[in-house]
């Protein structure tokens, strides 16, 4: 029984693939649901853990989809034989089985198949309660996105155009540009010169609000290409933590909000999981909202997933396959 271990911190080669774990097979305690996973979800959530922010030696993976082998007490709403998805609650999905909190499970649409959905849990909620609850896109706002070939650019790039807005991207080469244009983005920039293409292409007035996944090295020029009373939302940090902000920053700046969001704070319950992923799983269905798989590698392979997701170099989900 394949299950992936993190013994010690550092990059990629941590994870130490390992033939028999036992604890990946133990009986689903209370409010706990055994899954028998198929597909499992690369993150930076994951590179976070591996790094430090966990105690060693730890199972590793968060998200993930499978079906549903034993059903613990207390358990409602679930059987076994139900396919289900998770993007928390399920430590240790970089495995064969694995042990998921009930309330953090979602039940997965027939018409939804397994890599779509893994690929829509984490990255699809993201998008879905940053356009939504951090920050409500709506018609004529101008939305600015790093990384926008990125798998969670891609999907915030399309919310934001399906509700009305203008979308701005800035990528690193011409190919993601062309990923990007393909999802709708009206303009694309390079990180170099943003705050200023933004500035002319929007009359001087800047970006409503500006999602950025990058970090350290293009705040200061979101300060400069969001607009008077425009909304920060930092989303990650690819090229390092953004550095202590003053917060007289934000008022010679144009009276700005400024904002650190995580999705847990947004999947508190059920009921607010389900409500990211019905509407989610709605726009999949009709059309609106296009998966795009960058890359699958066997579960046996998750080193050189993660190399691939830190190299930048990827775009789309990077998805491991059990």
């Amino acid at each position: 029984m394949t299950s992936i271990i993190v013994n010690e911190h550092g990059g990629p080669e941590q994870y130490v693939v390992t033939a028999d774990d036992s604890s990946a097979s133990a009986a689903p305690a209370e409010g706990q649901l055994q899954v028998s996973l198929s597909k499992s979800g690369v993150n930076f959530l994951d590179v976070v853990q591996r790094r430090a922010a966990l105690p060693t030696p730890f199972r590793a993976g968060v998200e993930g989809v499978g079906t549903v082998t034993a059903v613990g007490d207390g358990v409602d709403g679930f059987s076994i034989g139900d396919r289900v998805g998770w993007m928390a609650g399920g430590q240790g999905s970089f495995s064969a089985t694995a042990l998921v909190n009930a309330d953090k499970a979602v039940p997965l649409p027939d018409d939804i198949d397994d890599e779509t959905a893994v690929a829509a849990l984490m990255q699809g909620i993201t998008a879905h309660y940053l356009t939504t609850d951090t920050y409500s896109v709506s018609s004529g706002d101008v939305v600015l996105i790093h990384a926008a070939a990125g798998g969670l650019g891609q999907l915030l790039t399309q919310i934001a155009v399906l509700k009305g807005a203008t979308v701005i991207g800035t990528t690193s080469s011409e190919a993601k540009a062309e990923i990007a244009r393909k999802n709708g983005a009206a303009h694309i920039f390079g990180y170099e010169d943003f705050a200023e293409r933004t500035r002319a292409v929007t009359d001087g007035r800047g970006a409503s609000v500006v999602y950025d996944g990058v970090g350290k090295t293009t705040f200061d020029g979101d300060l400069e290409a969001v607009a008077t009373r425009g909304t920060i939302v930092v989303v990650g940090n690819a090229s390092g933590p953004v550095d202590p902000v003053d917060v007289n920053t934000l008022n010679t700046s144009g009276s700005l909000f400024l904002t650190r969001p995580t999705v847990a704070d947004h999947v508190r319950t059920p009921e607010e999981l389900r409500t990211h992923t019905d509407e989610i799983f709605g726009w999949i269905r009709s059309g609106d909202l296009k998966i795009d798989i960058g890359d699958r590698f066997p579960i046996t392979e998750v080193a050189a997933a993660f190399t691939a997701l830190e190299s930048r170099a990827t775009t789309g989900k990077i998805i491991l396959e059990h």
